[in-house]
């Protein structure tokens, strides 16, 4: 899969939901449930500074039995968030995915945050690229493509 990520992007948006590394744990989960989503970026004015995520809330709050009302984002955030390029691959996000084991990468160009690419999106992107390759081979055996 040679497509750009950047052509992911463009297909699912740039919207970004993001928390401030002061706001409580317990005021971040509600953000993400708001948006029913399982990670946040932690952003600092416009600078990345984390990630934080339901597995966060599970280890490093639930776990470790805080109080997610006291406790602060920047305190269980997993910092030095591993981001991927617009001109990166897909296939580049699959392998980090894999090799890093992560779920969620950030898009950054020239130090400025561009959107979100889940593994998620990657998987849908991937089917979807499967079927109409399918699609298009069944019309190409059936006569009705030319080659």
């Amino acid at each position: 899969m040679n497509t750009p990520i950047s052509a992911l992007l463009d297909r699912k948006g740039s919207a970004v939901h993001s928390v401030a590394p002061t706001l409580s744990v317990f005021d971040a989960v509600a953000e993400m449930n708001r948006h029913r989503i399982g990670g946040i970026l932690v952003l600092d004015g416009s600078r990345l500074v984390g990630m934080f995520t339901e597995r966060d809330v599970l280890r490093r709050i639930v776990g470790a039995g805080l109080d997610p009302r006291r406790a602060l984002v920047a305190d269980v955030m997993t910092p030095n968030v591993i981001t991927i390029a617009p001109e990166a691959t897909i296939e580049d996000a699959m392998t980090i995915f894999s090799d890093k084991r992560c779920r969620r990468l950030p898009v950054v160009a020239s130090g400025r945050l561009l959107g979100v690419v889940s593994i998620g999106d990657v998987t849908r992107w991937m089917a979807d690229a499967h079927r109409a390759e399918a699609e298009h081979l069944r019309n190409y055996i059936a006569g009705g493509v030319p080659a």
